[in-house]
């Protein structure tokens, strides 16, 4: 993004600009922010603002890198350390290379209570870490001080607890709190009243909130609504009320409220008043007391750091004790005198020294969005404090002796001050397969490397897979990647980045899908030997199937996923929870065929009928043209207006009495060629483009000069409309056709026109050439947007809908999930801490699933769901997580298979189901016959299978009833050898 021109680089930033919007681009394009400590704190907010882009940096250090920095910092590596480089200046080019907008600078002057500050004042927001509290103090009064104040931000990672504050000055004002799209409610009724209460359509409730502001259009009737802003309170899902409406004119029908962003006003504290009486967000709501007790513990932790000049020493109880006196005495000098939790206190003094990488990701994340914030007023800030802590990580290590948790002169010293050396050799010897390396995916690999996962002498291996390219949009979030990497396989260019985070790391990529066809690559087998999957995917199909897959081989699964500064992270363990598929999201809406073809009301629904004409006319078409020549444009779409007013004329009412064409349905107005119209002179260009390549005709600028454009164009006749008796689909429920196969009798008709024009010479064999066309949205020169856009706003303007430029439209008809490399790096943290817990054997009590919105700001952590046991009958039951297992052998029948179930575990199944093939169904005709056969027969299994998944059920209690599910049942064509 060229800071000077305000020109925004989409190809590189277009996932980012559906987040922030261009005001908040440009704004953070024009902003200096300066960050002190470089350790791994610091080294999480650099990528993440500079990934984002901002116009300059300042990164400041004064301490070496040492062999500890190895396990915090992904961009410290080993020469670094044998150069004795300061830690700003080993990691500047590093950090500058992620992204060419952004300025870079390295400051290694020491920042201490001598230091003037006035240099801060070329910076729009300053960031602390790994600074004493004292001077944080100092600086914020500096900075708060300022007229137009710095906005000041702190953040620090201590063991197993972290904490951020934000200090954005008196008052701060942001536009747009939450970031979301502005509602657009259709009206059904306004009624005469004080208050007038407005009802919604029915079936879509409005989802309002009572304060919230809303301008209203296209009333009939209360028409003086119109352009008029009203604040409503909510009176139910289905109706608000707007004020006195019982002077206006009666409504008749139709009507929008659309709803409209008010700024709001923040206002803040510094450091030293929030001290004493904080104001935390609460990010786990099964402890809300548990902010203002880290808060404590983190003080008496600064206090023992200037009283004694050191941090406590690991494992001392002295020092922990010490450390419990300082939180007692600074308890008595808050507001509320919260009571003191001398468990956190004494972890967070066990583990002060040590540093746990991924809870610096997750922290890092959500600081670098506080950044955003700041610098742009885009979302609401944090008000002010945000502790997180992973004391679910370290309470079950209570009984490890002091000697597990010292330093032992390696890279993962850090790690193992927090978690113990056994734990961390079980993170060396772990089996990982990640599936996907795109955004979090390469935040995933940068933190096994840090963990040290799959780098065990003997044991230990990551697998990695995906099967896309490099894109330039991918390098702003995906931090592995480099211009020069931009189509490279992510997987292979993944893993060869990671190595220089850890050389010691063993990796294996792939470029499969993970899908039913590559389930020879991820075989029963390859999956018995992982001992953890963790998903990296951005569609809930896959996730289903790797969950399913994982549940089938009682694999451990981590599952994770973003949309803009929205994130959540899933913990699924064999035994303890509930599965992916346990619980299935609403399915996303389609759009009736009927409002695509005839009635649209909204502009998705002109974007995606542009987007299927581009289907049929530039994709299945020309594929179908190599069995037969068909020419198949018509002037049918360009009639449509006057053949559904010629069906459904404006005064035309239902039975009950009520208008046709009311809302949301809206009558469509013939729009009339003008040349020296932009949309309609776009629409003629881009469509030419397409249909000249799809004909493989070559085209020059000349071509599509204005000039001989117009002299085409003024050329056209078009023909008169005459009315057909067309049946125009009304029924919401209707579904769109399938495509309709080609007669034989049509195919010989186009065989017989394309004999005729090749033998008059009307054609040559050259000119009968097609080439279909592949939709592809990120190529800004293929033309592919520019016609979608135009088809879509020129449908827009003819059903009197507000049009969409051409970067909302992309985003609707390509389909993309917004995304921003902060909401992903606080994501991937939280998985990288899940893992430890899952490694470790954790009870089920120790894992949290976290939705996050960074925008507003909000994080939960909930408790995962525990699994559930179906009762089948007499004590038996099963969870998803059981499987019964029976043995065959040759000759072995599906009567042998069924008394076998019966005898071994109690129940006799009364159907049996091999996926989607009904093995035995007793009501089917000639299933019973089937018990004679043997297991091989029926199921037909290829050579190399050992066993076949089946599903059972059972006989209900009651005759009528439906049978009762029962667990799958493994069974081995042959007794396997113990």
């Amino acid at each position: 993004m060229a800071a000077d021109s305000m020109e925004i680089d989409d190809a590189l930033y277009s996932r980012q600009r559906y987040v922030l919007g261009d005001t908040a681009m440009q704004k953070m394009a024009q902003s200096h922010v300066f960050l002190s400590g470089m350790g791994g704190l610091g080294v999480e907010i650099a990528k993440n603002i500079i990934l984002a882009g901002v116009k300059a940096l300042t990164v400041h250090d004064t301490k070496q890198c040492t062999k500890w920095d190895l396990g915090i910092n992904f961009f410290i590596h080993e020469d670094d350390i044998t150069s004795q480089r300061n830690r700003a200046e080993a990691t500047l080019h590093r950090i500058a290379e992620l992204n060419p907008y952004v300025h870079v600078a390295t400051s290694t002057v020491p920042l201490d209570e001598t230091t003037d500050l006035s240099f801060l004042k070329q910076y729009q927001c300053v960031i602390l870490t790994e600074v004493s509290l004292l001077l944080q103090k100092k600086i914020n009064d500096f900075c708060h001080a300022q007229q137009p104040p710095i906005k000041f931000i702190s953040a620090d990672v201590y063991g197993v607890c972290s904490r951020l504050f934000c200090d954005l000055g008196d008052e701060f004002e942001v536009l747009d709190t939450t970031g979301e799209e502005p509602k657009e409610i259709f009206i059904s009724n306004i009624t005469q009243s004080n208050p007038g209460i407005v009802t919604c359509l029915e079936n879509h409730p409005h989802r309002l909130e009572t304060g919230q502001f809303l301008t209203f259009r296209e009333v009939n009737g209360m028409s003086c609504l119109n352009g008029s802003t009203h604040q409503i309170t909510v009176v139910s899902p289905y109706s608000f009320s707007i004020g006195d409406t019982s002077d206006m004119e009666p409504y008749l029908h139709g009507g929008i409220a659309v709803q409209v962003k008010t700024p709001k006003m923040f206002y803040f504290e510094r450091l030293e008043k929030q001290i004493t009486n904080p104001l935390c967000l609460v990010a786990d709501f099964s402890k809300p007391e548990a902010p203002l007790q880290i808060h404590i513990a983190m003080l008496a932790l600064n206090h023992f750091q200037e009283n004694f000049g050191r941090r406590p020493n690991i494992g001392c109880p002295q020092d922990a004790e010490e450390m419990l006196k300082i939180a007692m005495s600074i308890s008595e000098t808050l507001e509320n005198k919260p009571q003191v939790n001398g468990d956190i206190v004494k972890w967070l003094s066990r583990t002060a020294q040590g540093f746990l990488a991924p809870l610096a990701a997750a922290m890092g994340g959500v600081a670098s969005q506080e950044v955003l914030k700041a610098v742009t007023g885009k979302f609401s800030p944090l008000q002010q404090w945000l502790y997180i802590d992973m004391l679910d990580i370290v309470t079950p290590l209570e009984k490890m002796g002091s000697e597990e948790f010292l330093p032992r002169g390696d890279r993962y010293d850090a790690l193992r001050a927090c978690i113990g050396d056994s734990l961390c050799q079980k993170l060396h010897d772990l089996n990982v397969f990640l599936v996907g390396c795109g955004a979090i995916g390469c935040e995933m690999l940068k933190n096994f490397a840090l963990l040290g996962v799959g780098t065990g002498q003997d044991k230990g291996l990551v697998t990695i897979t995906d099967p896309d390219l490099i894109e330039k949009s991918n390098l702003n979030r995906q931090f592995l990647f480099r211009p020069h990497h931009i189509q490279k396989p992510k997987s292979y260019t993944a893993a060869e980045a990671t190595l220089n985070i850890n050389p010691y790391l063993k990796i294996d990529s792939y470029i499969n899908k993970v899908c039913p066809a590559t389930e020879n690559t991820y075989s029963d087998e390859f999956y018995t030997k992982q001992d953890v999957i963790v998903t990296a995917l951005d569609n809930v199909e896959a996730r289903r199937y790797i969950d399913s897959r994982c549940v089938a081989n009682l694999r451990p699964l981590i599952d994770s996923g973003t949309m803009g500064t929205k994130g959540h992270t899933e913990v699924i363990v064999p035994h303890l929870t509930e599965s992916y598929n346990s619980h299935r999201d609403p399915p996303e809406e389609e759009i009736p065929f009927c409002t695509l073809k005839s009635f649209p009301a909204a502009i998705e629904h002109t974007i995606q009928w542009a987007r299927d004409k581009f289907e049929s006319s530039f994709s299945h078409k020309p594929s179908l043209f190599t069995k037969f020549w068909q020419t198949y444009l018509s002037a049918e779409e360009v009639l449509q207006a006057l053949q559904l007013l010629h069906s459904f004329p404006l005064d035309t009412r239902l039975k009950d009495g009520s208008l046709f064409w009311q809302s949301p349905k809206r009558p469509p107005f013939p729009v009339k060629f003008e040349f020296n119209d932009p949309l309609h002179y776009g629409f003629i260009v881009s469509a030419a483009k397409l249909f000249a390549t799809v004909y493989c005709i070559p085209f020059t600028e000349k071509d599509l000069s204005e000039e001989t454009i117009l002299k085409i164009v003024s050329a056209v006749k078009v023909p008169e409309f005459r009315p057909s008796n067309k049946v125009v689909q009304t029924d919401e429920t209707a579904r769109k056709p399938d495509h309709i196969p080609v007669s034989s009798e049509d195919e010989r008709n186009a065989i017989f026109q394309l004999e005729k024009s090749i033998l008059s010479n009307e054609a040559l064999e050259n000119d009968l050439q097609m080439k279909p066309i592949s939709f592809e949205k990120d190529d800004d020169s293929n033309g592919h947007i520019d016609f979608i856009t135009a088809a879509s706003n020129l449908r827009a303007k003819m059903y009197n809908i507000e049009p969409a430029d051409r970067f909302k439209t992309k985003r609707i008809a390509g389909k993309i999930i917004p995304a921003i490399a902060t909401a992903t790096a606080a994501v991937s943290g939280l998985v990288a801490l899940e893992l430890i817990k899952v490694v470790g054997g954790y009870p089920a009590d120790a894992y949290k699933n976290c939705f996050l919105n960074l925008a507003i700001p909000i994080m939960v952590f909930t408790e995962t769901a525990e699994v559930r046991r179906t009762e089948i009958r007499n004590g038996i039951s099963f969870t998803i997580w059981d499987r019964w297992t029976i043995y065959g052998k040759e000759d072995f029948t599906l009567l042998d298979f069924i008394n076998a179930v019966r005898e071994k575990y109690g129940i006799e199944p009364t159907m049996v189901v091999q996926g989607v093939k009904m093995l035995y169904v007793p009501v089917m005709p000639g299933h019973i016959k089937r018990l004679k056969l043997t297991m091989q027969k029926l199921v037909k299994p290829s050579a190399d299978k050992k066993y076949v998944d089946l599903t059972v059920s059972f006989a209900p209690e009651i005759d009528g009833e439906e049978d009762l599910p029962g667990p799958p049942v493994r069974y081995y064509f042959v007794q396997e050898d113990n």
